[in-house]
């Protein structure tokens, strides 16, 4: 018997209209680089975490908005109208970038959440901003090879 039958496959058509939808609500820290680097007009990173955590290490340009401050703050820090939100939290064992997301879904954002969160931002060797600059770690060989994946 096999572990991965044991559940049968959806149909294609199924298969394509789920991950269709997963790429509206997710993307990838690869992807916010690039974007971020070709200063992509109407994006906010937003940094979930908080205070300390902000001050340990943030993406470069991102706003901070801790989860629970989104209700009462979202819209002095963040324009609605036309501007696609894009928040993560610590890492993929963490899902206060979800929860963040969903926050700024019900107040009526365009939201996506960043896989991988910070901790592959910085694995991945790109840019982190702390009081005392911008720095980066070296690249993590078991996340990131130094090269794209060119998927």
């Amino acid at each position: 018997m096999s572990n991965v039958l044991a559940t049968p496959p959806a149909s294609a058509e199924q298969a394509a209209a789920h991950f269709a939808a997963r790429l509206r609500f997710e993307t990838d820290v690869s992807d916010v680089h690039a974007d971020l680097e070709a200063r992509v007009d109407g994006l906010v990173v937003v940094d979930a975490r908080g205070a300390a955590a902000w001050q340990r290490g943030h993406l470069p340009g991102a706003v901070h908005l801790p989860t629970a401050e989104i209700p009462a703050r979202a819209t002095q820090v963040v324009p609605i109208g036309g501007t696609v939100v894009i928040t993560y939290c610590w890492g993929p064992g963490c899902n206060g970038a979800t929860r963040a997301a969903l926050a700024f879904a019900t107040l009526g954002y365009r939201v996506k959440e960043m896989l991988g969160g910070y901790e592959y931002w910085v694995r991945e060797g790109f840019p982190i901003g702390t009081p005392d600059g911008i720095h980066r770690r070296p690249v993590d060989d078991l996340t990131a090879v130094g090269i794209s994946c060119d998927c």
